[in-house]
């Protein structure tokens, strides 16, 4: 047999196993992963006291997005409209999101808190794409740690974190003057 009708078959082989994968990640998110998911978010609000709800959002078959929404707020800020009347600024405090793939695997994000009508939202910062298989609740709870690590960085932000110097020598202050002999 020709060597290219033969690379051209392993190409069809490995398509097939792709279009049977799908079918199998998507038939393992509905038969457990789903509920596996919920039930461990569920019960990390239940044991640490986090005020968050876990939403599904199931209009799109096999697209499905569980969502741990720790919800809105008042930011605290207001925009004064006159003398008497302020508008209140209100806050989505931020969000860690499990979804369906068009190919079954699960796309992890986790969406910032910020304030509306103060500056864009961040788009959400992909965590990891996992397949069913792979996604068990060590890998939840390590995704709620980053999860609220970035929570706690963005409430806590200011500018004390370290800089990295620069390869950049600028002409002026804190450059020393080298004088020949």
């Amino acid at each position: 047999m020709d060597d290219e009708l033969i690379k051209i078959q392993q190409r069809v082989k490995k398509y097939h196993e792709i279009l049977e994968n799908t079918i199998q990640y998507r038939k393992d998110w509905d038969e457990g992963l789903k509920k596996m998911i919920m039930e461990t978010l569920e019960n990390v609000s239940k044991h640490t006291g986090l005020k968050a709800e876990v939403e599904v959002q199931d209009q799109v078959e096999n697209m499905e997005i569980i969502v741990y929404n720790l919800g809105r707020s008042t930011s605290g800020i207001s925009e004064k409209l006159d003398e008497k009347l302020k508008r209140p600024m209100i806050k989505s405090n931020g969000a860690l999101i499990y979804q369906q793939l068009f190919n079954g695997k699960v796309l992890v994000l986790v969406s910032l808190p910020h304030i509306e009508g103060y500056g864009e939202p961040r788009p959400p910062k992909t965590v990891e794409i996992l397949r069913p298989d792979e996604l068990k609740k060590p890998f939840i709870y390590r995704h709620l740690e980053i999860f609220l690590k970035d929570v706690t960085d963005w409430e806590d932000y200011d500018d004390d974190a370290p800089q990295e110097r620069s390869s950049f020598n600028p002409i002026g202050f804190n450059t020393q003057i080298v004088q020949e002999d």
